[in-house]
């Protein structure tokens, strides 16, 4: 079995399949949908606002989501949302960040509901 890849556009984890035996080092995309969606501008954005936005903080604090797509987004920040959790499981995937759900590290793929981002504790 092959190491886990994470999805270059939504940042959740790609499972090894057998039909992509021959081409797995070119595996870069989740589905369909991120793969005709990409990666886009905002999405760095939004990245370097959550670790622009981490830096402000304290050692072990944590923020939303939201406010990165807040800083990005202004006044229209709310479709956003989904693209600055994908950020944040980018850079969870680069081993920046931790996502916590009630305090706790959750697996970002699998993650529902409110999440909290923060920087990892070894870093």
């Amino acid at each position: 079995m092959r190491p886990d890849k994470t999805c270059a556009a939504c940042g959740r984890t790609i499972t090894w399949r057998r039909r992509w035996e021959r081409d797995w080092d070119a595996v870069r995309w989740c589905s369909q949908a991120c793969r005709r969606r990409g990666q886009q501008p905002t999405d760095a954005a939004l990245e370097q606002s959550v670790l622009d936005l981490l830096a402000q903080r304290a050692g072990g604090a944590t923020i939303c989501p939201s406010e990165a797509a807040r800083a990005v987004g202004g006044d229209d920040w709310r479709p956003l949302m989904e693209p600055a959790r994908a950020a944040a499981r980018r850079l969870v995937a680069r081993g920046l960040v931790e996502i916590t759900q009630g305090g706790h590290v959750v697996d970002p793929s699998t993650a529902k509901g409110p999440i909290r981002v923060r920087r990892t504790r070894s870093g």
